[in-house]
């Protein structure tokens, strides 16, 4: 935990909540900032947070937030008695009896693991808003999304639960990825059309290469889950586009042959990329390439839309 005072955002990030939340607790039950610098906006201080988690974690026990604000305001100081960091507080209760894994991620994953397993979709787009709009798509897939998302999976294959956890933030992820797509939706000619490969429905990563594409001023087509192959080269034969992403998540989706039917198509990509977990790097056709993360793939797609435009130029 760090010393200096974190601003409302701050605070709403690592503790998994709403901005809103934190004003409604400072307006009706008085749980607000208290450092306060003339001229700037208060603050909240390391005995601040812990008042909140405490405040947060009896919510979502189920106390009254009237009540909770009650323990909250008469709880000791631990940080200046010494006796407590706010990281040693640990959520129950109706958090969902544990917590989303997140591994090395910073706070504001385990913010958002924690409002995940709130269900509290306000707090979950809020963050995910905040991390588009000031680390841009590829750094807030690799260091937000992505670690919740995998977490919520390894706790699902232990458990068998969180599915209606994982379909909650996924729906929140996909808004807001589809949302920065649309705010800086580039003109011109789509080069790069993406899709997944046939009956695959994990989409949330080709919606992420979309939305950074978007971002990188990349021009794309997307075809969206479970194309058929016969469908794929259609689209590749009626568009032309100078590459093809073609996204699986699994083994069982990762059929080589859809790669071989865009190689062999009568407009052949200039690039094709297998994109995803799912294709064995060993079982790839000469002239796939399999990117190892969305940085190479935003990379390669850029690269191979600027030569075909030169291409043409000359």
């Amino acid at each position: 935990m760090v010393d200096e005072a974190l601003s409302a955002g701050a605070v709403a990030r690592r503790l998994g909540v709403a901005v809103t939340t934190l004003r409604t607790w400072h307006q009706r039950y008085g749980l607000g900032p208290s450092e306060h610098i003339p001229g700037h906006h208060r603050r909240y201080t390391r005995s601040d947070l812990v008042r909140l988690e405490i405040m947060r974690r009896l919510t979502a026990e189920g106390v009254s937030p009237a009540e909770a604000a009650r323990w909250a305001r008469q709880a000791p100081d631990p940080i200046a008695n010494g006796t407590v960091a706010p990281t040693s507080i640990h959520p129950t209760g109706r958090d969902g009896g544990g917590t989303i894994p997140v591994g090395r991620a910073g706070p504001a994953a385990r913010g958002l693991a924690r409002a995940a397993m709130r269900l509290d979709a306000a707090a979950i787009s809020e963050t995910i808003a905040h991390a588009l709009a000031v680390g841009g798509v590829v750094a807030t897939w690799d260091g937000l999304l992505r670690p919740v998302l995998a977490g919520i999976g390894e706790r699902h294959a232990a458990t068998a639960g969180l599915i209606e956890v994982e379909h909650l933030v996924s729906r929140c992820v996909s808004e807001a990825l589809a949302a920065a797509s649309r705010a800086k939706a580039p003109t011109g000619p789509a080069r790069i059309l993406l899709s997944c490969a046939d009956e695959e429905q994990h989409t949330l990563p080709l919606e992420a290469l979309a939305a950074a594409l978007a971002e990188a001023g990349v021009s794309y087509r997307m075809l969206g889950a479970r194309v058929p192959v016969a469908a794929l080269v259609e689209a590749v034969n009626r568009t032309g586009p100078a590459a093809v992403v073609l996204w699986s998540q699994t083994r069982a989706t990762a059929d080589p042959a859809q790669l071989s039917a865009l190689l062999a198509a009568p407009r052949r990509p200039l690039l094709v990329l297998a994109a995803g977990p799912g294709w064995r790097a060993d079982a790839l056709p000469a002239g796939v390439v399999r990117p190892v993360d969305l940085a190479e793939a935003v990379s390669l797609s850029t690269a191979v839309r600027d030569a075909l435009d030169q291409s043409r130029r000359d």
